[in-house]
């Protein structure tokens, strides 16, 4: 007995009943020999494709044949064969649409915009795996990315930073866009520049120095990120700290005895003592 071949696809079935003919009956033989040059491997899920018309499936394999750099745009092809541009355009778009083409957009550095063609041989696989083609996956359409935001400059911290200094150093932001409407800042900027108006605060100023110091000469032109502006203008502009002040020592006075109790308290001068003054 005979050993079945079963890597060998079975043969098409006939559009008319469904039963298979025989060779007598006009159906096909092959009468094949082995390629050594000058070929093409093709798989039978492009040439077989049910999806595919005829003419995007020899499109196909034409372009498959060609070398690399060869060139495939509509007018080459149109050139080569008799189809004409708008059924081979058609055909294209059939094979980008089930993944043997990828054609893409590029810009030269000339200027010129090209056609970055890529044919695939098995869509969805690179380097000639074996195996049935996926079916092609739709374009995911992904979210764009919000611009990336600058960092602000840094600004001075406070020494002691509390509560009550910080609140204060919040309403000086808040209260510079009544003098400049440019001056308007988000809740994020003012949270970043608190601490740099609060270390001006510490340095024996006044809200309102402050507010004068960040809102004066400012320039005519519009502001595109009038925070980066007040933080260069916290960090360049900040006052010294002002000179320590000494607490001077309470002059001991001398011993007194009360003249009423004869008991000693300090005094500058001798009289009696604060119990007996009650």
């Amino acid at each position: 007995m005979g050993t079945k071949n079963t890597s060998v696809r079975p043969p098409a079935e006939s559009r008319n009943d469904g039963k298979s003919h025989s060779s007598q009956c006009g159906g096909v033989t092959h009468d094949n020999v082995r390629h050594t040059t000058r070929f093409t491997v093709v798989g039978n899920h492009l040439a077989q494709h049910t999806a595919l018309s005829l003419l995007a499936i020899g499109l196909a394999v034409h372009i498959q044949s060609l070398p690399s750099g060869a060139r495939v745009d509509i007018n080459s092809l149109a050139a080569r064969f008799p189809e004409g541009k708008t059924r081979i355009a058609g055909a294209l778009r059939e094979l980008e649409t089930h993944g043997y083409l990828r054609r893409t957009r590029l810009r030269t550095q000339q200027g010129r915009m090209v056609t970055r063609t890529v044919s695939c041989n098995q869509p969805g696989r690179t380097g000639g795996e074996d195996g049935p083609s996926p079916p092609p996956r739709p374009p995911r359409r992904t979210a764009e990315k919000p611009p990336r935001r600058r960092v602000l400059p840094a600004v001075p911290e406070p020494v002691y930073p509390t509560p009550d200094l910080l609140q204060t150093a919040l309403g000086v932001l808040s209260g510079l866009r009544r003098t400049d409407p440019r001056l308007l800042i988000s809740a994020t900027d003012a949270e970043h520049l608190v601490p740099g108006v609060a270390a001006w605060l510490e340095r024996d100023l006044t809200p309102e120095a402050v507010h004068r110091a960040l809102t004066n000469d400012l320039p005519q032109e519009p502001l595109h990120r009038p925070a980066a502006l007040l933080a260069h203008r916290l960090t360049a502009q900040l006052p010294p700290l002002p000179p320590f002040r000494a607490e001077r020592p309470s002059a001991r006075h001398p011993l007194q005895n009360c003249d009423t109790c004869d008991r000693a308290y300090r005094a500058a001068e001798p009289g009696t003592c604060g119990g007996c003054r009650i």
